[in-house]
């Protein structure tokens, strides 16, 4: 926890501070690559931080973090951060690069705020920067250790040994690892970073959730073609469907993730949209293997039928799940389509248990609409745990 003193400073000064925050995110990353323009092209995402999404990320969860601190001091951090954790972990982040972080931050933080920043200021906020990174350090240790790495970089080899296609812009490709290396186990509803060289040499890292359940010797990943992202967007969501064969080789991370699938017996609610149903799928697989009598409520939502990738999977799992149901809605409904599943996502109908564990995958509006409609329904937030495919705007 923080010093009596800082603490205090930093609840004092966390409104101006908070409020100054997209502009230091903002500042800070234009400093930062200026200098290291390889931390832009090999490490961060070129998309996210051309459409500001990453940059507001920093900023949210730099004033949600500080929030929590002023607000509960005695709180134990570590749950905040474990989903920014389990990213830097996938991606090999070291402890060295929090202070290149620090360096580049505060001569942000300085530049933004002026003369309001004294020294008492500066030593207060650097606590808290220090507590934050301390706490993602031990994190990231941790998940490293339980994985059997030595913190930093583990990029493996996988073949290619099947691509379908799913829809006209989804394409899940079947992987093995290469040689006689061994399948790294995961729990269901985890990701793995795919790293990908560029034509223009840059090397882009991305994640994707396995959507193969944890039993198959194999694993899979969904990946959608993303067609009208501005500037880079889906870059190497594009590359990867337009030029990965059977018979290439893809660079994997182990897997990592903290939304998984508990192992108790309470009901689930497994929530998508869109591409947001690959962990959802390995999720199913994985209960028809290990937990078929667990009550099971599945949601999914999607612009169409066209457009619903690994429909089939999902109605088979639910099929052989005796206390699983599923409801799908259709933006677009075709003919003989119930009325009451075209449009939107609505849980009102739905019969929910009271104690009910919730897991939501899907674009930001969609993960904002079922908490609200779950907390609405007396859900505790607590039980509601979700995943997106990119910065976490919506914490």
């Amino acid at each position: 926890m923080l010093s009596p003193t800082s603490l205090s400073i930093v609840r004092q000064s966390l409104p101006a501070v908070a409020a100054a925050v997209p502009e230091i995110a903002t500042l800070f990353y234009a400093k930062l690559f200026a200098d290291h323009p390889g931390l832009l092209s090999d490490l961060f995402n070129r998309g996210n931080q051309a459409t500001g999404a990453q940059q507001q990320a920093l900023a949210g969860s730099v004033a949600r973090f500080a929030t929590m601190v002023v607000n509960n001091p005695d709180q134990d951090p570590g749950p905040l951060l474990a989903r920014v954790a389990h990213k830097h972990a996938s991606l090999g982040v070291t402890a060295d690069q929090y202070e290149i972080v620090h360096t580049y931050l505060f001569a942000a933080i300085v530049d933004v705020l002026g003369p309001a920043v004294t020294p008492e200021v500066a030593a207060a906020w650097n606590e808290l920067y220090w507590l934050m990174a301390r706490t993602l350090i031990e994190l990231e240790a941790g998940l490293y250790r339980d994985a059997g790495l030595e913190p930093g970089p583990d990029w493996q080899p996988w073949d290619v040994v099947a691509r379908r296609e799913e829809t006209a812009d989804v394409v899940s490709f079947v992987l093995r690892p290469s040689g006689d290396a061994t399948t790294p186990a995961f729990r269901p509803g985890q990701y793995v970073s795919v790293a990908v060289t560029l034509p223009d040499g840059a090397r882009q890292i991305r994640q994707y959730s396995l959507s193969s359940a944890p039993h198959s010797a194999a694993r899979r990943i969904t990946v959608k073609r993303v067609r009208a992202g501005a500037g880079p967007d889906g870059e190497v969501s594009n590359w990867l469907n337009a030029n990965v064969v059977v018979g290439d080789v893809l660079t994997l991370s182990r897997p990592y993730g903290n939304v998984v699938v508990d192992t108790s017996d309470s009901p689930l609610l497994l929530a998508s949209a869109g591409i947001g149903c690959t962990p959802v799928i390995g999720i199913l697989d994985h209960l028809v293997a290990t937990s078929p009598a667990r009550p099971v409520t599945v949601v999914h939502a999607d612009r169409s039928v066209a457009d619903h990738p690994l429909r089939w999977e999902l109605h088979h799992s639910v099929s052989e799940l005796p206390n699983a149901r599923a409801h799908v809605w259709y933006e677009q409904g075709h003919p003989g389509w119930p009325s009451e599943y075209t449009g939107f996502s609505d849980l009102s109908h739905l019969d929910l248990p009271a104690d009910l564990q919730a897991y939501v995958c899907g674009p930001v509006p969609f993960v904002e609409s079922i908490r609200r409609q779950l907390t609405e329904r007396g859900v505790p937030a607590a039980a509601i745990r979700y995943e997106l495919f990119g910065p976490d705007l919506a914490a």
